[in-house]
């Protein structure tokens, strides 16, 4: 350090010009003309590349964006809130599945509304839907039976009655496990 060094002192916001140097103390003029008095280690150089007419607004800008950390991109896994999206339902009455039932054989029939409900479990899981709701009716049973004997074969399924509000008696809803356990 030599007289006349711009320098800003470390544990303050302050800084001035060198104007004395005695055995390890230095004393400094501060820009409102005050003179103080401080130890060499206390002071930094002011780098003549950093000065008061390079703080222009864009140049603080260009220096606090090459400061800054970059974050890290979203995940895209499926948060627990978003868990309570609607689920996908899938109608299995034979209307829906076929534009003629006529002169079909209820094991065709049943046939039919089974194979539905597998193609549409192997979607949901290929397309990482948890929830379905398999709308089967009422009647005797028959195919609710079926879909449960279906949904048993899946070790990552687990169903329950759908809301019986919005169905009544006749679904079925599945939660889709997406991570397998081990």
């Amino acid at each position: 350090m030599k007289i006349g060094d711009m320098v800003s002192v470390l544990d303050e916001v302050l800084s001035g010009t060198v104007i004395a140097i005695d055995l390890g103390t230095i004393t400094i003029e501060t820009e409102d003309g005050f003179e103080l008095t401080y130890a060499e280690n206390e002071l930094v150089i002011i780098d003549d590349s950093i000065t008061k007419r390079d703080m222009t607004p864009s140049n603080i800008k260009t220096i606090i964006s090459e400061k800054q950390i970059k974050k890290k991109p979203k995940s895209t896994r499926i948060k627990p809130k978003d868990r309570k999206l609607p689920p996908m339902e899938v109608d299995l009455h034979i209307h829906q599945l076929t534009a003629n039932e006529k002169g079909m054989h209820p094991h065709d029939k049943l046939s039919l509304q089974v194979d539905t409900a597998k193609r549409q479990i192997d979607f949901a899981i290929s397309k990482k839907i948890q929830r379905v709701v398999f709308i089967h009716g009422v009647g005797e049973g028959v195919l609710r039976a079926e879909l449960e004997y279906l949904f048993r074969r899946y070790d990552n399924i687990t169903y329950n009655d759908a809301d019986y509000k919005k169905y009544g008696r006749g679904a079925t809803e599945i939660y889709i496990f997406q991570n397998k356990p081990n």
